[in-house]
């Protein structure tokens, strides 16, 4: 059975003691997770079994449990690993640059709050009375309330499985369940619908549905220009309000991006199509753009939509397939005309061929939707009775 991985995020309610000694928990995990990324450092990074014999009989005289000392190890482990796929992949720049070199020349740090993973043998859940029963460093706290929405935990009751992940965001706790939800069968579709994402425009779909960017885009300035004006403040009170305000944006992005993708996969879902996605990865890298445009490029969130959209068509069993964006923009929908003068600017595409005046994201979701339905007749096998 093919399952699709998502993210439940739990609130938890402890009383003023229990809070306490998560706190306490969070904190020595983290410096201790420091103390062994140190030993890693000096030991040239030696792999998850070798660390454990420099550092786990030390975690354990610290006052870590079993579980607890090889949840620290691990971690400090895997954000080696994810640092040395960075470096590989260019994220850090070349070699030699400077925020390379800085990154390379130091052991990595973990942030007091930074999230800790919990399993089964040091996490269990208590369904029925919306409790939990964690380790903590103080002793096992139990009857820990949490709280969550109907739908998350109707989710977490029935698909939770695996590691927890425990994460304190301005004194309030929270635990990130994974969730292994079942795939849909998919269907067979009939057509594809082509999303074009953008900046102007967050998301335009070859059905005429259009996501305008605008709204939000006047959002983002204005949170830009708020941040700017109260850090420039320097007063208690503006701090106050900046810690208030912290991750707001994020929180509105996201939902929009919901959203949208649940419109897209709706609609596909209803009408029996698959849907069809651009290949995005390294845009940033690869995109050169003047200061004031950087701000809009790096902000904006088409990674995010991108997985949500996956993950909805999953577990609706919509196909998706994913295409090159390359010429999409510049070619024409109606005769497959390739020109760079066919976009005449941000919205208007006119074609030198035969003359076609469209939008232009509106005609590159229909090339993107071309180039999915494509891709899914060539990957699949053939129907056609064979030849006698």
């Amino acid at each position: 059975m093919i399952v699709v991985k998502i993210v439940t995020q739990v609130k938890l309610m402890p009383e003023p003691e229990q809070a306490a000694a998560l706190s306490a928990t969070l904190r020595t995990v983290n410096d201790l997770a420091c103390w062994v990324s140190e030993v890693a450092f000096a030991h040239g990074v030696p792999r998850e079994y070798e660390l454990r014999k420099h550092t786990y009989a030390e975690l354990k005289a610290r006052g870590l449990g079993a579980q607890a000392a090889q949840h620290t190890i691990k971690k400090v482990r895997d954000a080696y690993t994810t640092l040395k796929a960075n470096i590989r992949s260019g994220n850090l720049g070349k070699g030699g640059s400077k925020r390379r070199r800085k990154a390379e020349s130091k052991p990595i740090m973990f942030r007091p709050d930074a999230a800790q993973p919990y399993d089964d043998r040091c996490l269990s859940w208590q369904y029925d009375q919306r409790t939990v029963s964690i380790w903590t460093t103080e002793g096992r706290l139990k009857g820990v309330r949490f709280v969550c929405s109907a739908d998350a935990f109707k989710v977490l009751q029935a698909y939770r499985k695996g590691e927890c992940d425990l994460i304190e965001r301005d004194g309030v706790f929270y635990l990130m369940a994974t969730c292994e939800v079942p795939e849909a069968e998919p269907y067979e579709p009939d057509g594809f619908i082509g999303v074009d994402l953008g900046i102007g425009n967050i998301a335009t779909a070859s059905t005429g549905y259009q996501a305008a960017g605008r709204a939000l885009n006047r959002y983002r300035k204005w949170q830009l220009a708020l941040r700017a004006k109260l850090q420039k403040k320097h007063t208690k009170s503006a701090k106050r309000r900046l810690k208030e305000r912290s991750r707001r944006e994020a929180r509105h992005v996201k939902n929009t991006n919901h959203i949208i993708a649940k419109t897209i996969v709706t609609e596909a879902e209803r009408t029996s199509a698959g849907i069809s996605l651009e290949e995005l990865r390294g845009i940033r890298q690869r995109v050169r753009l003047r200061k004031p445009q950087r701000v809009a490029l790096h902000s904006w969130a088409f990674a995010q939509l991108t997985d949500f959209i996956v993950y909805k068509a999953k577990r609706a069993g919509v196909p998706l397939v994913f295409v090159d964006p390359r010429y999409t923009s510049q070619t024409c929908a109606q005769c497959g005309h390739l020109d760079k003068r066919n976009r005449v600017d941000q919205q208007l595409f006119i074609c030198r061929e035969c003359g076609v005046v469209a939008h232009a994201d509106r005609n590159a979701s229909h090339n993107i939707a071309t180039r999915g339905e494509n891709v899914w007749n060539a990957g699949r096998e053939s129907r056609v009775p064979a030849t006698p």
